[in-house]
């Protein structure tokens, strides 16, 4: 739910400055707007897939305080590279929510991949297979 959130407050900075200037279609030459929309694509690029991962972490292990401590460093990754994004120079809410936003994802990727090979490691041999040795 926070994910939707985020998104619909980062698409309303955008919306805010195309109502202001009457802006149909692109970005009309207005730089912020411009960057508003970029920070706006960048997160709908990145949070599927990041939450897919904290979904099938989720299904695979149930629910845990790292699995919401993590999802609140991508909330707070994402929120504060939107904000880095307004500066026409780099920032660090800009790096910082972009370092944050792959720690985030690799993390939950390596972990993904853990539970998947330790799954495959806990399986017991079928008892075929067992009186071949």
């Amino acid at each position: 739910m926070s994910g939707n959130r985020s998104n619909l407050w980062i698409a309303t900075r955008c919306a805010r400055i195309r109502i202001a200037d009457k802006v149909m279609h692109g970005d009309a030459g207005n730089d912020l707007l411009a960057r508003r929309m970029r920070a706006h694509a960048n997160f709908v690029e990145y949070t599927p897939i990041v939450l897919i991962l904290f979904a099938l972490v989720e299904m695979a292990v149930g629910a845990s305080l790292w699995l919401w401590i993590g999802a609140l460093v991508y909330v707070v990754a994402r929120v504060a590279h939107a904000f880095g994004m307004d500066a026409d120079k780099p920032t660090v809410w800009r790096a910082g929510g972009a370092l944050l936003t792959w720690g985030v994802m690799v993390a939950m990727a390596i972990a993904a991949l853990m539970i998947a090979y330790m799954a495959t490691r806990e399986m017991p041999v079928p008892p075929a297979m067992a009186a071949r040795g």
